[in-house]
Parts: C-alpha cells; sequence; structure tokens
C-alpha cells in the first residue's frame, strides 16, 4: 500500500505505519511531491514500480495532478502498458473531495486499473485516530477467516465521505445541539462514548479537551468542527470546516458547496470560497480560483476577471444553489491558494487578506501557521487581493464621477 501522507500526520503514520504491520502488507513510504519530481506521472510510475494494490492521497493531490496534466496523458502511458492493473483502490482523504474530480478518477481507474477498483472518500480527524466515515473496499475481508462469501463494496457517491465505520456514531445537529432531519446542513459531531482509537484527553490538558470538544453541546455530543449532512441513504457529506459557512441574508451556505459548482468551470483547476463582509446581507461569497495553464495565461493575467468569465462562473452558482448565493467577486490567477503540508487549504488565511483588504489594510499581518507548505504563496495572494481591491476602488471612483457628469448635463438642459 501507497499512503502518500506525510509520516507525522494522522493518516501518515496510520497507514504508513501500522496499518502495514498490523495486515502483512507492504509499505510504500515516499518524500517528494505528486509534481515536479520531475513531474505529475510520479504517482502512478510509482505504483507501476512497486505493484500497488492501494493508494492512499488527499484530493489535493489529484487536483495538481489534474492542473500539470489535465488530459491525463503520464498516466494512460503507464495505464496502457498495464502498470496500473494491479490497483484496486484510490483513498482519499484530508480534506473534502468535490464529485468532479472523483468522477474523472473513477473513470480512469476503470480504464487502467484492477475490475471492480474504486475511488473511495474517508473523513478523519487527527482525534479519531482512524477513518469516522468511509467505504469498505472488501467487506468480507478477514471475516470469519474467509469462510462468507465475497460481499460487493457500497457504491459511492461523488461528493460523499461513505457512511460510518463501526465504532462511530455520526449525527448533525443545529447549534442548539439538536438533531435535524437527513438532508439538513448542520454540525457533524460524534455521540459518545468515543471510539476505541480515539482521543480521550490531550496530554496533560483535560480542561483543554472537554473546552475544545464537549463544552459546546454540554458533554452530549463530541464537537468535531466539521459542517455538512446525512442523506437519505445515510450517506455523509462533509461540506466544510463550521467556521467555513457563510452567513448571507440569514442563508447558510457551505464553502465546499460554492466551490464544487464553481470547480464545474472548464477553466478553472482549483477554487477556494471566503467570506467578503457586505454591509447589507452580512457577508457575500468570495471566490479566488486558479485557471488551468494556457495561451491566455502564459503571459499574466490580472487579478480581476473579464465580465463575461465573472457571469459565467457567477451563472453557475446562481443555477445550481441560488441567486441568494450569487459571488460578490472573484479573484484570478495561479499559485495563490495556501495549503498545510498535509494538502488543506488554509481559507482562514485567505479569509483575513479579504477582510483586511475590504478596509484597506492591504498589508496588514495575517495568522498564518507554521504547517503551511510554502508561505511564499500567502505573498502571491496577498497581491492578488490587493490588486483586486485597488481595481475595484477605482472602478467605482470610475463610475461616481460618469454619474455625477450625467447628472449635471440633465441640470444644463
Amino acid at each position: 500500500m501507497f499512503c502518500a501522507s506525510d509520516l507525522g500526520w494522522v493518516v501518515g503514520h496510520s497507514f504508513i505505519l501500522y496499518a502495514p504491520l498490523l495486515a502483512g502488507a507492504t509499505t510504500l513510504l515516499y518524500e517528494g511531491k505528486p509534481i515536479g519530481t520531475p513531474d505529475a506521472g510520479s504517482f502512478w510510475r510509482l505504483i507501476e514500480k512497486h505493484k500497488v494494490n492501494a493508494l492512499f492521497t488527499a484530493p489535493t493531490a489529484l487536483r495538481v495532478i489534474h492542473k500539470e496534466d489535465p488530459k491525463s496523458e503520464l498516466l494512460h502511458q503507464v495505464g496502457q502498458r498495464g502498470g496500473l492493473k494491479q490497483l484496486r483502490g484510490l483513498f482519499l482523504a484530508g480534506e473534502r473531495s468535490e464529485p468532479s474530480i472523483v468522477v474523472a478518477f473513477q473513470k480512469l481507474l476503470e480504464q487502467h486499473a484492477a475490475p471492480g477498483a474504486m475511488v473511495i472518500d474517508n473523513w478523519w480527524s487527527s482525534e479519531s485516530g482512524s477513518p469516522m466515515t468511509g467505504l469498505a473496499l472488501r467487506p468480507d475481508l478477514g471475516v470469519a477467516n474467509g469462510k462468507i462469501p465475497k460481499t460487493r463494496a457500497l457504491r459511492a457517491k461523488p461528493g460523499s465521505a461513505g457512511k460510518p465505520m463501526p465504532g462511530f456514531n455520526v449525527r448533525i445537529v443545529n447549534d442548539e445541539g439538536e438533531e435535524v432531519e437527513n438532508g439538513t446542513m448542520g454540525n457533524i459531531v460524534l455521540a459518545l462514548p468515543f471510539a476505541p482509537t480515539g482521543f480521550t484527553t490531550l496530554f496533560h490538558d483535560d480542561r483543554r479537551f472537554y473546552h475544545g470538544y464537549l463544552k459546546r453541546f454540554s458533554s452530549r455530543w463530541m464537537d468535531t468542527g466539521d459542517a455538512g449532512m446525512i442523506d437519505q441513504d445515510g450517506y455523509v457529506h462533509v461540506m466544510s470546516r463550521s467556521d467555513d459557512i457563510i452567513n448571507v441574508a440569514a442563508h447558510r451556505f457551505s464553502t465546499g458547496a460554492i466551490e464544487q459548482v464553481i470547480l464545474s468551470h472548464p477553466d478553472i483547476a482549483e477554487a477556494s470560497v471566503v467570506g467578503i463582509p457586505d454591509s447589507i446581507k452580512g457577508h457575500l461569497p468570495f471566490a479566488f480560483v486558479q485557471l488551468y495553464p494556457s495561451a491566455k495565461t502564459a503571459s499574466g493575467i490580472p487579478a480581476t476577471p473579464s465580465r463575461e468569465f465573472f457571469q459565467e462562473v457567477n451563472a453557475l452558482v446562481r443555477d445550481q444553489i441560488g441567486a441568494i448565493a450569487s459571488l460578490g467577486g472573484i479573484v484570478q490567477g495561479q499559485g495563490m491558494i495556501p495549503k498545510t503540508r498535509s494538502g488543506k487549504t488554509l481559507r482562514r488565511v485567505l479569509r483575513e487578506l479579504v477582510e483586511k483588504a475590504a478596509e484597506g489594510k492591504y498589508d496588514a499581518a495575517v495568522n498564518v501557521p507554521p504547517t503551511v507548505e510554502d508561505p511564499d504563496v500567502v505573498g502571491v495572494a496577498r497581491r492578488r487581493v490587493k490588486e483586486y481591491f485597488l481595481q475595484q476602488a477605482k472602478s467605482q471612483r470610475s463610475s461616481n464621477n460618469s454619474n455625477t457628469t450625467r447628472s449635471e448635463g440633465r441640470a444644463k438642459l
């Protein structure tokens, strides 16, 4: 098995070290990136060379691979010579997996990997120590010494992280801690007692454990800090962190749901949505979008997109989510969405940049965690945000001057 996580993260030491030892499996420890080593085909060549059966990585890795190799030519090269035929599962964790990336790689597995190979999303946390939701690729494996018939895996739902795993009682509740109906967005919590693999406290800090995980819902539920829903079939959809919910005119929207729609635009390789303050609606969704490399982007692009591009993206959001979720703005560019070393998008950093820029504080300090993969990306984001807001201010002044001129003209008539 090949887990492409950092060994220091929960998925890393669990599936690079402990799980292979428990299962008697060969483990592949890789010190490198999915791209630039030397290209976007590194993972596929490693799978071929070491005959990997299961790959575990973050959705971000698939996004950057797809961005660098949008036609999957490097994957096809390995697949066409049979290099992926032993791959049975592509497992994802660490952040939300948008349906488009799951569907794209599922089609590639069906073309080149082992029969029945699946893309399976999982939902983890450091506190859980093991997957809280997911799907078993071989539900019968290891049960009754193989004396039961082979059982097919449950079908995967792109955009869902599967169903609760044994030991985890997953519920969705409102801010008052009351359970909500299936299909309703809310806070994802765990009913107690916690699973045996999970934390029971923090090292020498019971008080912090209580305040961080139990106090919010009066010890009735364990707060995961995530927001999402459970659909009518019992599949869990983790949409975003609870603090990534945007409140627009008393309507709660998940940043993950909006990003999912934006990513359906053919020119957009990656997107991150945060809230921008608005005097009327409280907040508006504001998108950072990274474009696929092309002749248009080779010579550089402005931070502010064209009116046509903005309208195209906004039309997708209005059609698929609703007019109330219309974007308040888009910053476009490349290499400007900061991530942690484990591949998680640092939306909080982007949100701080936007909030400070809205106040004219373009160069104000923001809180960048030490886990950031590349601090320079934050600088790129800052410059793009500053360029965008200065352009908006210039356009507003121009519009005001134009209106004043027209008013004076009408007065003279």
